[in-house]
């Protein structure tokens, strides 16, 4: 089982079904919400549980992106258009077991840093 949760314990999440996609977001909007990159895998939506409240943010017509309401944790990314839901890596209870695939919207990543672990980028 996987679990985490945001930074103050409002919110909890897990599921049993395997992640995928480990991946660190370059992009624009991943950086300005988490202040750096975004890691996340995703799942079936129907296989995670969340408990506590989460409000949603419609980042774009294509997405939303959830968080705690009150400590703010950037915990979880939704494509309008797929039945899967994408979670914050950082915010899972370690171990994990998990390592990142690639690196995504790498075009758009910021100035300040380099990507240097051999992982693929696109």
């Amino acid at each position: 089982m996987i679990q985490g949760q945001c930074l103050c314990g409002a919110v909890r999440f897990r599921t049993e079904a395997e992640p995928q996609g480990a991946s660190a977001c370059h992009c624009g909007q991943c950086r300005r919400m988490s202040g750096h990159v975004w890691a996340s895998a995703y799942v079936p939506k129907d296989a995670l549980t969340v408990e506590g409240e989460v409000r949603w943010f419609d980042s774009s017509d294509k997405a939303q992106r959830g968080f705690c309401p009150d400590c703010g944790s950037f915990l979880f990314w939704q494509a309008h258009d797929e039945d899967t839901i994408s979670f914050a890596l950082g915010a899972l209870d370690a171990p994990t077991g998990l390592r990142l695939t690639k690196h995504i919207f790498t075009a758009d990543k910021g100035d300040y840093y380099d990507i240097a672990e051999g992982v693929p980028q696109r």
